[in-house]
């Protein structure tokens, strides 16, 4: 159901949990496993409607795919597992949901990582759900200031499309389970000219934690972690 690093073993370094943003799936995270080079177990959730679960229907509401995923996500990071949550964009509120369910399983979440995303009470007010098809990847091509090669392929479109259009519905209604914080440090992290998350949103993280919060940002826009996963990976050891 996920993608797992096999080579790391229970005693080892912590577990690097990925949460993907809209569309994407565990490949992206492939090439952080090396970057990682002994510093985490890289685990990364794969959501129904993406590569090895492409036949499966995608989730269209944040807290039901958090609850729908997190036994099989337990049971991959096994018990007492010391885990670095992380989350771009709809993986960023993704995780946050996901922090609750596992800080009440015995997991230890030692932080949660968010990055381009407002606080998880701040909802989208820029929308690109509902929209006819074209319109609709106009729209999503504006607001990460990046547009996936695949969707230039007729067959591939037809099979991305779909998921990625449920991924910015759950996305852009989402509203958090809870009102209460997270008890883990939250570390937010954004690109310094994402045109779409601004800093002063990407600080509102700060009322999600009572624990120790963090911001810092990168050269770059929306996907600015495309072109700068070692210094993420830093930045995020740095605040363990």
């Amino acid at each position: 159901m996920r993608e797992v690093d096999e080579s790391a073993e229970g005693g080892g370094p912590a577990t690097l949990l990925c949460v993907p943003f809209a569309g994407a799936g565990p490949s992206f995270f492939h090439p952080w496993k090396a970057l990682s080079a002994g510093r985490w177990r890289v685990v990364t959730v794969e959501l129904p409607g993406r590569e090895k679960r492409l036949l499966e229907t995608p989730y269209r509401n944040v807290v039901e795919a958090a609850k729908s995923e997190v036994d099989g996500i337990v049971a991959e990071l096994g018990e007492g597992a010391r885990t670095v949550l992380f989350g771009h964009s709809l993986g960023a509120v993704l995780a946050y949901e996901l922090a609750h369910l596992l800080s009440a399983r015995d997991v230890r979440v030692e932080q949660l990582v968010v990055s381009g995303s407002p606080g998880p009470w701040t909802q989208r007010e820029r929308r690109a759900s509902g929209l006819p098809d074209e319109e609709f990847l106009a729209r999503v091509e504006e607001f990460a200031g990046f547009r996936h090669p695949a969707l230039d392929h007729p067959e591939m479109r037809e099979l991305i499309l779909p998921t990625l259009q449920a991924d910015c519905e759950m996305h852009e209604n989402y509203v958090p389970s809870t009102d209460e914080p997270v008890s883990v440090p939250i570390h937010s992290l954004r690109g310094g000219s994402d045109g779409l998350v601004s800093a002063e949103q990407a600080r509102e993280w700060r009322r999600a934690t009572t624990s120790e919060f963090g911001y810092a940002e990168f050269q770059g826009d929306h996907m600015y972690l495309v072109d700068r996963a070692r210094e993420v990976l830093d930045t995020i050891e740095a605040g363990r």
